[in-house]
């Protein structure tokens, strides 16, 4: 099948921008995802037609399946109801026949037959059981057909890149309940979608298998339908299972979704249904990898292992799942580099952005096959392995990273300080890479208060915040390992960057931080959300910190929903924009975990609320990757991104993240203590327990109860020695 293309971009738009022509949301609402497999499908479980827009069966970046439909007679079925379960597993539909015709007479009235179609994903299979059943008290027949295409897709060409020439694809029937489609792609690798029905349908084709059903009064047919798709280091033989042996093992890999969705609970049933969606969403976004567990960025466009979406998440989630943690930093310290390479914008030193599996990744294509083009990524290993520390006391794995700690401390102080200015500064090498390498990564998100884009190697606010936090930690760990002098001089450097950053970063007239300064050291004067996630790191001096917190809260940055990227009187504010002007809720949970470092609990009671609120208006109240930085109206809901990913890896653990800023808590193993400085529960919520909080071989089950203005934090039960500490 031809995968069409799209005109060229104007120049003043990035080669990796994703075009749209339908929104996400309103054509494929049913998301599954497993391993390196995802699916999108709309909500009769089909998808039809998709072209350019991310419908269909996915591996490893790969369209495996383009095309799939369940006709009735020639005719879609009506649609009864349509909803992945609670756990992210299975996603169910409940279809009728519509009327069928011959002629004028109805031969076959709607709402006599029932089907039920229930789908899962595992070990890079779709499974998916069709049920039919006859409701009436006379028998029926009809046909039933599935119609079925792949088009082998590359994501980037789904996205909008455009390929000169692709590989082949043959397809071949074997043995009346099998078809396979065979693509052997221009890096050499086959891959495969093998299509397998049981029973064995009456005919099978390259396109359609076609069942004749004749249904007694009553009586019901089953057929399993399996689509495997195979490539690079999947197995090309497997034995045969039947349906309930890979849906048992789908659901006992969903626990992680019951341990953190059920871990925190509240007097609040939407907020719990909010935590539980969170806590499934990350289950079924963590991937297992030979390092250990790792959150995908999200789907459709980021099903893959990127750096700064993996240790974001990690440090949002830190409190409650530290073991997400420890894979997260030893995923990237295994694939951390060690020489340069421009191509992929790689240092010693350097931790990655992200790593694609796909054709045209192997290609080189896109760069992205094994990409280290951000900024961020590198502090932020620093900065999670000593908050992981700090959370869980694993001196094994500390000291199994120190190489790679130190590795990227030096990446920090030579390729990411070229100039030695004392800030580190991003540029790219690779003429393919990504123009800017922060969070905000559109090619337009870095601009000066006229509107000019930033040019030259440019300094974010936020990346100095990471660096200095990551140096104070860094001390922490090297105390810790007995190495006092490399404690003491990483301490000193973060305070030297600390006087600095305050020096030329604060601008006075916006009461609040520069978003960067350009490669000529000119501070861009925009206000934006960047200085808020400054916070974050507590490298702001008190005092500016409470002027910055009154600043992201006027009209301007706040929209009701969230705090915006961009503030709403800047010449390039749009609020249906990727990075400049939309609300990205990881970005409000930074902001809201730096105002309760700073006691500011007030603002981040407020973020968390208008957050809840927007959720109570998204479908399965889950958090998208962004929406839209319309102002709230009264009655109305938020206005949704086209594109965005849902669900979102760091948008998933938000309620945790803002539960825990609201809540002040901290915990640390070597004082075996949890602490709650000044804890205040959000409106909406008059309680909350926390059950089986772990801190070292301690255990505690907590209730949180809102009184007035106050919280009060009462033990529940307990195992093992654990303090429990309330400050004010």
């Amino acid at each position: 099948m031809e995968v069409k293309t799209l005109p060229d971009l104007p120049e003043d738009i990035s080669t990796f921008y994703i075009q749209a022509t339908e929104s996400i949301q309103q054509r494929w609402p049913r998301t599954l995802k497993q391993g390196d497999t995802f699916a999108l499908f709309d909500a009769l479980g089909d998808c039809v037609a998709p072209g350019l827009t991310p419908g269909g069966l996915f591996h490893n970046d790969t369209r495996h399946i383009s095309g799939m439909q369940l006709l009735i007679d020639g005719q879609r079925p009506l649609l009864l109801s349509s909803a992945v379960e609670n756990d992210n597993v299975v996603f169910t539909v409940d279809l009728s026949n519509p009327d069928i015709y011959q002629g004028n007479a109805i031969v076959l009235p709607r709402e006599t037959l029932h089907i039920r179609r229930s789908k899962f994903l595992w070990q890079g299979t779709c499974h998916e059981r069709i049920a039919v059943r006859n409701f009436d008290s006379k028998p029926h027949s009809c046909w039933l057909t599935v119609n079925f295409a792949a088009d082998f897709a590359d994501l980037f060409e789904i996205r909008g890149m455009q390929r000169p020439k692709r590989g082949e694809t043959t397809c071949a029937v074997i043995g009346g309940a099998k078809t396979i489609f065979r693509y052997v792609g221009l890096d050499r690798i086959e891959r495969r979608s093998e299509i397998c029905f049981d029973p064995p349908p009456r005919q099978l084709s390259k396109s359609q298998a076609l069942y004749v059903l004749e249904l007694k009064p009553g009586e019901q047919f089953a057929l399993v339908m399996t689509v495997r798709c195979i490539g690079g280091s999947m197995p090309r033989e497997a034995a045969a299972q039947v349906f309930s042996e890979p849906y048992r093992a789908a659901r006992r890999g969903a626990v992680r979704a019951q341990s953190l969705g059920g871990g925190v609970t509240s007097s609040n049933e939407l907020a719990n249904r909010m935590l539980a969606r969170a806590g499934a969403d990350l289950s079924m976004l963590v991937t297992d990898t030979p390092q250990g567990p790792y959150p995908y960025a999200g789907t459709p466009w980021f099903s893959a292992p990127f750096g700064r979406d993996g240790l974001i998440t990690a440090l949002e989630i830190l409190w409650l799942d530290p073991a997400l943690a420890r894979g997260v930093l030893r995923y990237l310290a295994h694939h951390q580099a060690t020489a340069l390479d421009e191509r992929a914008d790689a240092e010693p030193g350097k931790i990655l952005h992200e790593r694609r599996a796909c054709e045209m990744a192997n290609l080189g294509e896109v760069p992205f096959g094994r990409y280290y083009g951000s900024v961020d990524s590198t502090p932020l290993f620093v900065l999670l392995a000593a908050r992981y520390f700090e959370r869980s006391g694993d001196l094994e794995t500390i000291l199994a990273l120190w190489p790679n700690i130190e590795a990227a401390l030096g990446w920090i102080d030579r390729y990411g300080d070229r100039d030695g200015d004392g800030f580190v500064e991003y540029y790219r090498m690779s003429a393919d890479g990504l123009t800017n390498q922060g969070w905000k990564d559109s090619c337009d998100s870095v601009m000066h208060g006229d509107g000019t884009l930033a040019a030259g190697s440019i300094a974010l606010c936020e990346v100095q915040a990471y660096v200095y936090a990551a140096k104070q930690g860094a001390a922490s760990l090297a105390a810790a390992l007995g190495r006092h002098q490399q404690a003491a001089e990483l301490a000193v450097a973060a305070e030297k960057l600390r006087l600095a950053f305050e020096a030329q970063f604060w601008i006075e007239e916006l009461g609040a931080y520069a978003i960067a300064l350009d490669g000529d050291k000119r501070p861009c004067r925009v206000l934006s959300s960047n200085a808020g996630q400054v916070l974050f790191c507590g490298i702001a001096a008190p005092e500016r910190a409470q002027k910055l917190a009154a600043t992201l809260l006027t009209p301007e940055m706040f929209s009701g929903w969230g705090v915006r990227t961009l503030s709403a009187d800047v010449p390039r504010f749009n609020p249906m924009s990727y990075h400049n002007g939309s609300v990205w809720p990881h970005d409000n949970a930074l902001i809201a975990l730096g105002l309760a470092r700073y006691g500011l609990k007030r603002g981040a009671s407020a973020i968390f609320e208008g957050l809840f609120d927007a959720a109570a208006h998204m479908e399965l109240m889950r958090f998208p990757e962004l929406f839209c930085g319309f102002p709230r109206r009264r009655g109305m809901a938020p206005v949704l991104y086209p594109v965005a990913c849902a669900p979102q890896a760091w948008a998933s653990v938000v309620p945790f993240a803002l539960l825990q800023a609201c809540l002040g808590l901290e915990m640390n193993f070597a004082r075996r203590e949890i602490r709650f400085h000044n804890p205040q529960l959000p409106r909406f919520m008059e309680e909350v327990r926390i059950n089986d909080l772990e801190l070292a071989d301690a255990a505690v089950n907590l209730r949180l109860r809102r009184r007035g203005a106050h919280t009060e934090v009462a033990i529940v039960s307990q195992r093992g020695d654990i303090g429990i500490k309330i400050t004010q």
